[in-house]
């Protein structure tokens, strides 16, 4: 196919494709998914081999958040029964941590629901790095707060933070629809903070909340102006109590496409495979490794992810290998960009990045990141008999259909006395 051998020769040159061809890439049918899969694994093996980096999330604090972001199930006036609690004491949030990188995460990423942090609350987030670094030799750590008020990014990076997360999720002209609580423009602002700081930014998007194709490639090549390091890419989990519930509009043949659009768009960026891939890639999950080269291990904010030991299984079977605490995840071209403070996908050569005023930034179902570490820090209680990967695999919702039983609601890890999924 004419296509993807012009966007395999664009992606192994770090060329951006026009929009054009990004949208004939959602456009191509089930009968052209291996090749899509295929061409676009391509591009994922030059520049990251077959590696996968696990990132571990922490939720510092549950629920009970002022804004009204359609999608999540913290928001403002949500039914969703899920965990509530306020923030993890510094020992407690690293005790989770700690569960993440005996199971081989290299990233760990501290989120708290919120608008965005006080002063005092980046006071305690501060002291939250600071305990898990103490702990964990090399570990990185992503904090994901919410919206950033003047200098505070610097104070995370002063306290030891690597990056710092706020995605996109949708683009800019279907924004208000989703949230009328803050702007598109707010989180850009986030993530240029985040930049001028010195972080490391990561900011991807969520599929699957009823937008076109249109929308998606407007999303992924804001991001590709925003020039973030990573790109969580993330699949709605449509909550019962939450105003998206009904939203079943994905399958894994359309989530496996839209992953290669954003590898062929962000060719040498960390594309993170992030919430909701067991709900809606499913048995196809192996596949989606062939693009994304990065994943959450275990569970994520407020729902349950697959058993930790089925994504280690999962990407050994697969053929892949995961990232040690010693293996830099970029290409060299962008981290020694990234430690010169140039732009970081494109090293000296032409500039793409593309204006950045008009780009965009965001938060969605999930964030941060964690991989593989070669000397577990702590022993880790088993978890509950009651596994993720023991469940049966679920039918596919239809569309306007609510499918409850479809979403596990995260009632292990941080914020309780049960052991984390990792």
């Amino acid at each position: 196919m004419d296509l993807l051998n012009t966007l395999v020769d664009k992606g192994l040159r770090r060329e951006l494709p026009t929009r054009e061809e990004a949208l004939a890439v959602l456009a191509t049918s089930d009968d052209d998914l291996l090749d899509v899969v295929a061409a676009a694994g391509k591009v994922r093996r030059k520049w990251f081999g077959r590696r996968v980096k696990l990132n571990y999330l922490v939720n510092l604090k549950s629920g009970l958040c002022p804004e009204d972001c359609s999608y999540c199930s913290q928001r403002l006036g949500s039914k969703a029964e899920i965990l509530k609690y306020t923030w993890l004491k510094p020992e407690d949030a690293s005790k989770a941590a700690a569960a993440g990188v005996a199971g081989g995460a290299k990233r760990v990423c501290l989120v708290a629901s919120g608008r965005g942090p006080t002063d005092r609350d980046v006071d305690r987030v501060s002291k939250t790095i600071e305990a898990i670094k103490e702990e964990n030799e090399g570990i990185e750590v992503c904090a994901c707060l919410g919206l950033l008020s003047d200098g505070q990014a610097e104070r995370l990076r002063e306290a030891g933070a690597d990056a710092y997360n706020h995605n996109l999720n949708t683009s800019e002209g279907t924004y208000g629809q989703i949230t009328s609580t803050h702007t598109y423009q707010d989180r850009v602002d986030t993530v240029n903070k985040a930049h001028a700081a010195g972080l490391s930014a990561c900011s991807g998007l969520i599929a699957g909340m009823g937008e076109s194709d249109e929308d998606l490639v407007d999303v992924v090549f804001s991001l590709r102006s925003l020039d973030p390091d990573s790109v969580p890419v993330n699949f709605l989990i449509p909550f019962e109590g939450t105003p998206l519930a009904k939203e079943w509009n994905l399958t894994p043949q359309r989530a496996l496409r839209i992953l290669a659009m954003v590898r062929f768009v962000c060719p040498d960026v960390e594309v993170r495979l992030a919430g909701g891939r067991e709900v809606h890639l499913r048995t196809l999950q192996p596949l989606a490794l062939e693009l994304a080269n990065s994943i959450f291990l275990g569970d994520y904010l407020t729902s349950e992810g697959q058993a930790g030991q089925a994504d280690l299984d999962m990407i050994a079977d697969a053929g892949f290998t995961v990232e040690g605490a010693d293996t830099t995840t970029l290409p060299t071209h962008r981290s020694e960009a990234r430690a010169g403070g140039g732009c970081g996908s494109h090293g000296g050569g032409a500039s793409l990045c593309g204006p950045q005023d008009g780009a965009a930034a965001g938060c969605g179902s999930g964030c941060g990141g964690c991989g593989a570490h070669e000397e577990p820090a702590a022993e880790v209680a088993e978890a509950p008999a009651a596994e993720a990967d023991e469940q049966e695999q679920p039918t596919q919702a239809a569309p306007g259909e609510v499918r409850p039983e479809l979403v596990a609601v995260r009632r292990r890890g941080a914020g309780t006395d049960l052991a984390p999924n990792a």
